[in-house]
């Protein structure tokens, strides 16, 4: 079997202990020690055991789903389950909060700069308030401040794999992704390609254009500075050459001999000459200078024009492009959520049949293309009915306006989704994130116990600070639900 995953380093290849880390570490070893040697064992056993390699080729990860209630993370790629291994998620009072999310930020040597430097080899972020899938000890039960620790082996196999944007279920029970099929699980139109690859080809060549305007524009300009500056040098020589006239005939008015007179005068009829020569001259440069000027002003106009229009088309072509798109549905809100990548870009109502009943969580990804569209996999999160019938019912009770449905699936790309949720979006939804939606019945202590930060501040600051996972001790900073504005408020337009 050929494996995609590469092999695990020791931690000791991997980067240097700290001495916190070292001492934790053999704290860890010596209660290992103190157990029975029979137990020790089992231990040892169990924890190798429990992780688990597909017997076949890989695939990029699509999702990985956390259960809590089995404290195992398992990761999917598009035909099914390629890794799994035991995990230790949140203790009680600071339980990793179940919901909807994906990875945020990858950091391979992260360090805690809120928890005494806590060292989370392998990190892969999925809020920014601090909650995280890292390499950690595993006592065998919850045990970390609201992050989720996997074995150290098999975070250093995940982490190269595991992309930016990859989905993170966590949920309370043990869940699986099922097949489905629906008409509302949007495919990309039979032209969608086509499509796309012509409206990149005219931004191409909008692009050459606004290249070719600006560089008229600048010769254009260039020109009518050489010219301007050829009108001011006759100008100046002009004037000279009427001072030395009028030089001249003072001198030969007051001439009083003949001889005198004769020179004075010949000298006044050369200024003369003189000036007629600039002024046939200026009058000729003035004229060739006009149109250089006007063809500046025509020539910024079009460069100006040319630029729009390649903007515009750049857009649309951006627009057009293959990309994941991720569409949220809330109950709670009756509100229909779009994001490209990490980016809004709708926001609008939507229709949802009995509105007053509970609808559960669920996620619907792209897995792969197919000849006809997408194959879809679903996951129920509330674990309620059997997995398919559960994410058909809901399905069944929305209704996406026709326009809109065609808007999201014009240039829909493999590992899009939609998620249904009883659940508002999650304040952990905002700058640099997809969806992010945790489930309201099931503790969020994780959350809750993250310090408090202005919202101008937070973003910036809480790209490096996590919570020690690593079963080092540690106070929390304070508690706080995290309180981050919209960043729908606008987006009404595609």
């Amino acid at each position: 079997m050929t494996n995609r995953f590469p092999q695990a380093r020791t931690t000791g290849e991997r980067r240097p202990w700290r001495p916190h880390a070292i001492a934790a570490a053999a704290t860890l070893m010596a209660l290992i020690a103190a157990l029975p040697a029979d137990a020790a064992a089992r231990h040892t056993r169990s924890s190798r055991a429990a992780e688990a390699v597909a017997p076949r080729e890989a695939g990029e990860p699509v999702m990985a789903i956390v259960s809590l209630k089995s404290q195992r993370v398992t990761i999917y790629d598009a035909d099914g389950w390629i890794l799994r291994a035991p995990v230790s998620s949140g203790m009680h009072g600071r339980e990793t909060p179940a919901g909807v999310f994906s990875v945020i930020q990858k950091d391979k040597d992260h360090h805690s700069n809120l928890y005494d430097d806590a060292f989370m080899p392998d990190m892969l972020r999925i809020t920014w308030s601090g909650i995280a899938l890292h390499g950690g000890p595993l006592p065998g039960h919850a045990a970390s401040h609201g992050c989720v620790r996997m074995p150290y082996g098999f975070a250093d196999r995940l982490f190269p794999a595991a992309k930016v944007g990859m989905r993170v279920i966590v949920a309370p029970t043990d869940v699986t992704p099922v097949d489905i099929t629906d008409p509302v699980l949007f495919s990309p139109k039979p032209d969608a390609e086509a499509h796309a690859k012509a409206l990149a080809t005219t931004a191409e060549e909008a692009a050459k254009a606004a290249d070719a305007a600006r560089l008229a524009a600048a010769m254009a300009t260039r020109e009518a500075a050489r010219a301007s500056a050829e009108v001011r040098k006759l100008e100046r020589l002009k004037a000279r050459a009427d001072t030395q006239f009028a030089a001249a005939d003072r001198a030969a008015a007051a001439a009083t001999a003949d001889d005198a007179k004769a020179r004075t005068e010949l000298a006044k009829q050369k200024a003369a000459a003189a000036v007629a020569d600039l002024q046939t001259q200026l009058a000729a440069a003035t004229a060739d200078a006009k149109p250089k000027l006007d063809a500046v002003a025509s020539a910024r106009e079009a460069a100006t024009a040319a630029e729009t229009k390649h903007a515009d088309a750049a857009k649309a072509a951006r627009e057009a492009a293959p990309a994941r798109i991720s569409v949220f549905i809330s109950r709670k809100k009756q509100r229909l959520y779009v994001r490209r990548g990490f980016e809004p870009i709708l926001d609008v109502p939507v229709t949802i049949r009995d509105p007053d009943q509970p609808i559960g969580t669920h996620v619907f990804t792209a897995v792969a293309r197919t000849d006809s569209g997408f194959r879809w996999t679903a996951v129920s999160i509330d674990g309620a009915g059997g997995a398919e019938s559960s994410a058909k019912a809901a399905l069944d009770r929305i209704t996406i306006p026709p326009d809109v449905l065609d808007r999201i699936a014009s240039s829909a790309a493999v590992r899009s989704s939609l998620i249904i949720s009883d659940e508002g979006l999650s304040p952990e939804t905002g700058k640099g994130t997809e969806f992010v939606a945790v489930l309201s019945d099931q503790p969020q202590g994780g959350l809750a116990m993250r310090h408090h930060a202005p919202a101008r501040v937070r973003y910036a600051r809480e790209r490096n600070n996590l919570d020690a996972d690593n079963g080092y001790a540690a106070a929390p900073r304070g508690y706080y639900y995290p309180q981050q504005r919209s960043f729908f408020g606008g987006w009404s337009t595609w």
